[in-house]
């Protein structure tokens, strides 16, 4: 592994963790080349933030124009059935740094970061960057043709090749990374509609439908539906992703209530692959970041979160070159991976509502208010991306779910 402070940097991909690290890199006088395919689904997954995002936006400088194209997102609504809802707000986690988010769509969203990666410095190259590996070792290389399309911002070979091209795993599918595959097989069918009514405007919600679950995210003049369901399921509808949601929205009762009136206005768009995360993130002269190192789940939206933390990380790691530092961020990545997963299956296994309802039962008893409050320093923080380096806020989530719901049912509200 390289020990020494790199000065040359290829990005393979310019989504939201590519175009941050390249930011961040060109600041600090790094030569960037990113390389930016320009091709994209006409949706995708991401468009609601948690507040713990907020920062790295004002980080980069573009806080100001996510809010003009952005909807404001003042809390979050889990919906459990036909007649039980929950809302909180980001303003009742006690101590937060931010109490507010935003739900954006993702081409402007995108587009704004890979700009604020170009007015840093970074050379954007629209093309996919070719790979090699060289030989049998753990060292890659662009190719020739790839060296030739920077126009000299390379002489030669950069320093580090850093993999931001998502679930593509370009590095780790040419290295054979061991991966982890989570226990949920679902697929998701993503789509943007009018005539979707919301609990609370600006929420983010998620809903507990008989089989799986969906979310809700309002956008400008939009809402955004993802259903999340197994796959399985969704094969009795046939076999065409139209037809799947279509009957999804017929089938389930939560929706059937509104979905008449809904008017679908974008193409269904289907992902899978939903929990996998890689077992290295750095090797000798390569590093990957955002969804090419891992992504858990869009239950909590916690991937674009991961994914603009580990580029902050990684950039500080190439810059100092220290192999400590490197693997620093390796490990950092690798345990907010692990958090989030262990939040995810909580929500999947019931663990997390049957809380939420003690904790709205205990709300009545004499006492609880100063229990509650120190929760309410700590747990919500979590869910807000916040606090989850915290051990001990993380912690008490841990200890809750073992000994908080003890002698009640999980499985009652799990999602099949």
């Amino acid at each position: 592994m390289s020990k020494r402070p790199a000065r040359s940097v290829a990005i393979l991909g310019g989504g939201p963790a590519g175009a941050s690290l390249g930011a961040y890199l060109a600041r600090a006088g790094v030569r960037v080349v990113l390389f930016h395919k320009a091709k994209r689904p006409p949706i995708i997954v991401g468009e609601s933030l948690v507040p713990a995002i907020v920062p790295f936006l004002r980080r980069l400088g573009v806080e100001q124009q996510v809010e003009a194209f952005s909807t404001y997102k003042p809390g979050a609504t889990f919906v459990l059935d036909l007649q039980d809802d929950i809302s909180f707000r980001f303003d009742q986690a006690i101590g937060a740094e931010v109490n507010y988010s935003y739900n954006t769509p993702r081409d402007k969203f995108d587009a704004v970061l890979l700009q604020a990666a170009r007015d840093a410095g970074a050379t954007v190259i629209e093309a996919t960057a070719g790979v090699e590996r060289e030989g049998t070792t753990d060292r890659v290389r662009l190719s020739a043709k790839t060296l030739e399309m920077t126009a000299g911002v390379f002489s030669g070979q950069p320093d580090w090749i850093v993999d931001a091209t998502g679930r593509s795993r370009t590095i780790g599918n040419l290295l054979d990374i061991p991966y982890v595959e989570g226990p949920r097989k679902d697929s998701a069918l993503h789509a943007h509609l009018t005539g979707v009514p919301l609990v609370v405007e600006g929420n983010v919600h998620t809903d507990r439908m008989l089989r799986g679950w969906c979310w809700r995210i309002p956008l400008p003049g939009r809402v955004s539906l993802g259903l999340v369901v197994n796959e399985q399921h969704l094969a009795r509808f046939g076999p065409s992703v139209e037809d799947q949601f279509a009957g999804t929205l017929r089938e389930e009762p939560l929706l059937a209530r509104w979905s008449a009136d809904a008017e679908r206005i974008t193409p269904v768009v289907k992902y899978t692959n939903y929990q996998q995360r890689s077992t290295r993130g750095v090797g000798e002269n390569w590093a990957t970041v955002g969804d090419a190192f891992g992504f858990i789940d869009p239950v909590f939206s916690s991937g674009l979160l991961i994914g603009m933390e580990g580029a902050l990380e990684l950039s500080r790691a190439l810059v100092s070159g220290s192999e400590r530092s490197l693997r620093k961020f390796e490990e950092h990545v690798l345990y907010n991976l692990t958090v989030w997963q262990r939040l995810v299956d909580y929500y999947y296994n019931g663990s997390l509502f049957t809380l939420f309802k003690i904790g709205q039962h205990k709300q009545a008893q004499r006492g609880w208010k100063v229990v509650n409050r120190h929760f309410g320093r700590h747990m919500p923080r979590v869910f807000t991306g916040e606090a989850t380096r915290s051990r001990y806020s993380v912690g008490l989530v841990d200890f809750m779910v073992k000994w908080g719901t003890y002698g009640h049912d999980c499985a009652e509200l799990r999602v099949r």
